[in-house]
């Protein structure tokens, strides 16, 4: 038998080398189940807008894992003790974060499954995969789901300041070129340090803590919810739902084995077992691109309308407000483009919708991000902060829009 080098090395663009740790990692990585990530786009639809946020899942996650390993250098460098079995549980917990993230990530949620979140479905594969690795990914499990006695390791994976984030700002900001998102991840780390169980940031990385939350927060506006992106994001949503109405009425639909048997049947987190895990695992990306590509010629006006506008760019139209759009405003579209097109007004729905939209850097009520102060007491960092603009970043802010085909302007 020939002997694999397991120890590999990628090269990423952002941080340069990132070394597999162990032949544990590597084998998740080289499991099908890590590997689909590479079928799945990081920011979605976000290329229609930024020609570059092309990036997947893969190169965020092996992100992620770097940046554990230097949090976990420097926690240690710092005599926090982490064991060897904490450590790999750590790198195995933010490797598998988000390896439950179906096509397109956030617009499959409501789409294919029924509200059974990325996070649950995650943790079905790592319980998958744990039977496969004969138990050796239980305290990664353990960690992940916040049952760990160490608090500390929940926070490095799960917070308003946690290695996920730390990537995907740097990440997103480096694709998409909105340089606003790029944040000081390597100091932000240096200044990380363990108090009483929980993740702290020393007094003097206060700044590059403020920095973050207002990146996160322009990015937010500038990428994650550019009107564009979400305006493609919400069609893409409105052609499964169309597709499943269809499909529902006995209309053959072409697609992919296992598209069609989310459209066909009902997947909520109670019936999602082991045979319908193996079958979410092959879909990605190029089910859906591939769907939309020969609805754009179905009969079904709505169906292939919609199709046609994500191919080929030619999205509706979407007005952003601070005000909360009015019924009648949309009622009133719905009937002129009914009535131009001969359909009814129940499918005009499909052209002309409202809805909200909600930005917030950060949270008081989620666990905060603490300041860890020269005499040794711990502060909120908006309390710590002297900026004002930190009270301002953690309110919430909505606005409000309504989508509408070009031609009714």
């Amino acid at each position: 038998m020939t002997h694999i080098n397991k120890l590999k090395i990628f090269n990423d663009p952002i941080y340069g080398f990132i070394t597999i740790p162990n032949e544990l990692v590597y084998d998740l990585i080289q499991h099908p189940y890590f590997q689909r990530l590479r079928r799945i786009s990081q920011m979605g639809l976000s290329y229609l807008v930024y020609p570059g946020a092309n990036h997947t899942r893969f190169h965020h996650a092996l992100g992620c894992m770097h940046l554990m390993k230097k949090a976990i250098d420097t926690l240690r460098f710092k005599d926090v003790v982490i064991s060897e079995e904490e450590e790999n549980a750590l790198l195995i917990a933010i490797l598998l974060h988000d390896i439950g993230h179906g096509p397109f990530s956030h617009a499959m949620e409501r789409s294919i499954v029924e509200d059974v979140h990325h996070e649950a479905i995650s943790l079905l594969f790592m319980n998958q995969l744990n039977e496969e690795f004969d138990g050796r990914l239980s305290l990664a499990i353990q960690v992940f789901k916040g049952e760990y006695h160490r608090k500390f390791m929940l926070q490095l994976i799960s917070s308003q300041l946690d290695m996920d984030r730390m990537d995907y700002l740097k990440r997103d900001s480096f694709y998409t070129g909105v340089a606003e998102g790029n944040v000081n991840s390597e100091r932000l780390i240096q200044m990380m340090n363990v108090e009483n169980d929980v993740l702290v940031i020393e007094e003097k990385g206060i700044y590059s803590v403020e920095k973050f939350l207002l990146s996160r927060r322009l990015m937010y506006w500038q990428a994650y919810l550019h009107k564009t992106s979400l305006v493609a994001e919400l069609i893409l949503m409105k052609v499964l739902k169309r597709a499943k109405e269809l499909i529902l009425k006995g209309v053959n639909l072409p697609c992919s084995e296992p598209l069609s048997y989310f459209m066909h049947n009902k997947i909520t987190l109670e019936n999602f077992d082991a045979e319908r895990l193996d079958l979410f695992s092959q879909l990605d990306d190029f089910d859906i691109i591939s769907a939309l590509k020969a609805w754009q010629r179905n009969d079904d006006f709505v169906l292939s309308t919609l199709s046609k506008m994500i191919i080929n760019r030619d999205l509706l139209k979407i007005k952003m407000s601070a005000e909360k759009v009015s019924v009648e405003e949309s009622q009133s579209l719905k009937e002129k483009f009914a009535n131009q097109h001969h359909i009814s007004q129940l499918d005009a729905g499909y052209f002309i919708f409202r809805g909200k939209i909600k930005n917030q850097a950060y949270s008081k009520e989620a666990e905060p991000i603490r300041i860890l102060k020269k005499d040794k007491t711990i502060e909120d960092v908006v309390e710590a902060s002297d900026q004002l603009n930190l009270k301002s970043l953690s309110k919430l802010v909505t606005k409000y829009y309504i989508c509408f085909p070009k031609q009714l302007i």
